[in-house]
């Protein structure tokens, strides 16, 4: 499983030119599944992503994480990150979990989290041809991957 996680100060997705989800202070996490991946790939990485200390504290240094802040998530389904452009130009997303396997991890990692961080977490919808806007803080960008 991978993830893009950012830091940003807002953040929505449009679905068919409606916001279908939308978060202040937060995080923007991209998530893709990999063919292999399992349960516990999936629980390491959603608790990894709620825990970076990536948001700055009173004295200037990144060392509070999302739940500590008491910001939002908006996650986000993104096939795309397992694009594999080492041969030619045309990426290959054979890595890429099937929509069918992709889908299920992805609803499980939205209750996953949901769990922890109750009435914070916002998402686009799967499979969909989404638009992403976000003012990025910082600019503060990891890749999370197990």
């Amino acid at each position: 499983m991978k993830a893009v996680v950012q830091r940003v100060s807002k953040a929505s997705v449009r679905v068919n030119g409606s916001i279908c989800g939308s978060i202040e202070k937060g995080l923007v996490i991209l998530v893709a599944v990999h063919q292999d991946d399992t349960d516990e790939q999936l629980k390491w990485v959603a608790d990894k992503c709620r825990r970076l200390r990536i948001f700055e504290d009173e004295e200037g240094k990144m060392n509070r994480s999302v739940e500590d802040v008491d910001g939002e998530i908006l996650l986000i389904s993104q096939f795309t990150l397992y694009g594999d452009v080492k041969k030619g130009s045309r990426p290959s997303f054979i890595s890429s979990a099937p929509p069918e396997k992709a889908e299920k991890m992805y609803e499980k990692m939205v209750s996953y989290m949901e769990k922890s961080i109750k009435g914070k977490i916002k998402t686009g919808v799967f499979g969909a041809y989404m638009e992403v806007s976000l003012i990025n803080e910082g600019p503060v960008t990891i890749i999370v991957e197990r």
